[in-house]
């Protein structure tokens, strides 16, 4: 049974839209985990591809964790998922955040498994960093 998403925290989603700038024009892709139902988490996977057409994340490179959605940005305006996109929805879990350019607090959606828009709550929650061994 998977956890129910509270919402995203306002400094993932602030993470998400710096690091899409970043990148630009070429995509930036990641995959989203969650701290007591609220996604807090961006992992970036070793080998992911980047380019302005596509990003290409390379599944059999996630370690033992348990993605709740992915994120991903489009260089261009348009914030839907593509033919591609939705065959990673498929893999990776229930909530997909795409961003768009300019990147603004407005440039973003999240959409479920099959690609149907779904509200996401942004959420103002502190994020404790794990400690580090």
């Amino acid at each position: 049974m998977s956890e129910a998403i509270k919402g995203i925290a306002r400094d993932t989603l602030d993470f998400i839209m710096e690091v899409s700038k970043s990148t630009y024009p070429n995509e930036f892709a990641g995959l989203l985990e969650t701290k007591d139902g609220i996604i807090t988490d961006v992992l970036i996977l070793p080998g992911t591809e980047s380019s302005e057409i596509n990003a290409v994340l390379k599944l059999f490179m996630m370690p033992n964790i348990s993605a709740v959605g992915s994120v991903h940005s489009h260089p261009s305006s348009i914030i839907r998922p593509s033919k591609a996109d939705l065959r990673l929805f498929s893999k990776t879990g229930n909530h997909h955040i795409i961003v768009g350019h300019p990147f603004g607090p407005d440039n973003w959606k999240c959409f479920n498994g099959s690609g149907e828009e779904i509200r996401l709550e942004v959420l103002d929650v502190e994020i404790e960093d794990d400690e580090i061994l």
